[in-house]
C-alpha cells in the first residue's frame, strides 16, 4: 500500500475519533424494573358483592404497592417476590397463609416455592402445619440448606431449626373457609373457587434480575399427603435470567402434567416467542378451559397475565408508569 494511502486512512481514522459519534459511549441505562402479582384464579363470580370486591382490590393494591416500591429503590426481586407473597399470606383473603383452606381431615396444609433466576437456586416446602409464613421458609430452604425441597415432618424439623415463626392451626381457621370446606364435604368435591387458590409474585429489578414465588394453602377437601403444582419447581413456579420468571394458579395437578411454568421459559428459549405468545400457547392450547393461569414477567420488562379461568386476582406495575389491579376480563 502507498504511504499516501497509508496516511489519507490514518487522519480518516484520528478524524472519526475526534467526531461526536466516536466519544465514549454513555454510560448503561439501568434495567427497567417490573412486577406482577396474583392471588389465584377460577370460578369467581362476578355478582361478588361492591364491598368484597373493594377488600380484593385493596389487598391486592396494597401487595402490589410494596412490591413497586421496593423495586424502585432499586431493591433485588428475590426480595420484592417474598415480600409481596409474604403479605399475601397474612391477608386472610387469600388461599395461603392465614386463608388456607381445609383438608379433607379438617386440617391445613401449606406449600411454598422460591427462585431466584441468576442461578437456578429454589427452595420449597410442602406439608406445613405450624409456620405463619411458608414461603420465608422456602427461601430458607434456598439459601440455608443444600437441598431443594422439604415436606411434611422434615419441613417442620427444618422450621425449628431456622426458629422461623410458628402458629397452632387454629391460626388459618376462617369462618369463610370454614363454610367452603363443610359444602365440599357435603358434596364429596373440591369446592369451586378454592380448587384454583394460590398467591404469587414475579419481578425484574433494576440488576436485570427475575425471581419467582409462589405459595398456598392448597386444594379445598384434598386428601392425605397430596401436594400441588406450588412447590414443583418448572410446574407452579420458575425463574430463569435468560428468559422469564413465572408463577402459576389453578388445578395443580394440570399444572404438573403440563410442566406449566418452565414450558412457558421453553418455548420462549427454543421458539423465540414472546412472553405474551408463550403464556397463551400453554394455557389456552394445552390446558383445559377453566383450569386456571399464570403471571409471568420476561427479562425485558414485559408482562404476561393469562388464564382460562373466570377470573384471576392479579396485579401489574413497571418503571413506565404501569400500576394496575384486576379480577376479571
Amino acid at each position: 500500500m502507498k504511504p499516501s494511502v497509508v496516511l489519507t486512512i490514518l487522519c480518516s481514522l484520528l478524524a472519526a475519533c475526534d467526531s461526536p459519534e466516536a466519544q465514549d459511549d454513555p454510560p448503561a441505562a439501568r434495567a427497567d424494573w417490573a412486577i406482577a402479582i396474583h392471588g389465584g384464579a377460577g370460578v369467581i363470580s362476578k355478582t361478588l358483592e361492591e364491598d368484597q370486591k373493594a377488600q380484593y382490590h385493596a389487598a391486592l393494591e396494597e401487595a402490589l404497592r410494596l412490591g413497586r416500591d421496593l423495586l424502585d429503590e432499586g431493591g433485588a426481586s428475590l426480595d420484592a417476590v417474598e415480600r409481596v407473597v409474604r403479605h399475601l399470606e397474612d391477608a386472610p383473603l387469600f388461599n395461603a397463609g392465614k386463608g388456607a383452606v381445609y383438608t379433607h381431615d379438617g386440617a391445613h396444609e401449606l406449600d411454598a416455592a422460591i427462585m431466584d433466576g441468576r442461578d437456578l437456586a429454589c427452595g420449597a416446602v410442602a406439608g406445613l402445619t405450624t409456620v405463619k409464613n411458608p414461603i420465608g421458609l422456602a427461601r430458607m430452604v434456598m439459601e440455608r440448606s443444600r437441598h431443594v425441597f422439604f415436606v411434611g415432618s422434615g419441613a417442620e424439623r427444618f422450621a425449628d431449626e431456622m426458629g422461623v415463626e410458628r402458629v397452632g392451626q387454629e391460626y388459618y381457621d376462617t369462618e369463610r373457609r370454614r363454610e367452603e370446606w363443610q359444602r365440599a364435604l357435603d358434596q364429596e368435591e373440591a369446592g369451586g373457587e378454592d380448587k384454583h387458590g394460590t398467591v404469587g409474585a414475579v419481578a425484574l429489578d433494576r440488576d436485570g434480575n427475575l425471581a419467582a414465588a409462589t405459595s398456598t394453602g392448597g386444594m379445598t377437601n384434598k386428601r392425605y399427603g397430596r401436594v400441588g403444582d406450588v412447590p414443583v419447581i418448572g410446574a407452579g413456579t420458575y425463574a430463569d435470567n435468560r428468559t422469564a420468571a413465572v408463577s402459576c394458579t389453578g388445578f395443580g395437578e394440570q399444572f404438573i402434567r403440563h410442566s406449566v411454568a418452565h414450558d412457558v421459559t421453553a418455548l420462549m428459549a427454543y421458539r423465540g416467542l414472546s412472553v405474551q405468545e408463550a403464556a397463551e400457547e400453554v394455557i389456552h392450547g394445552k390446558l383445559d378451559p377453566g383450569d386456571g393461569g399464570l403471571i409471568a414477567v420476561a427479562r425485558d420488562g414485559s408482562i404476561a397475565l393469562v388464564f382460562n379461568s373466570e377470573g384471576m386476582f392479579r396485579g401489574a406495575a413497571d418503571a413506565a408508569g404501569r400500576f394496575e389491579v384486576a379480577i376479571w376480563e
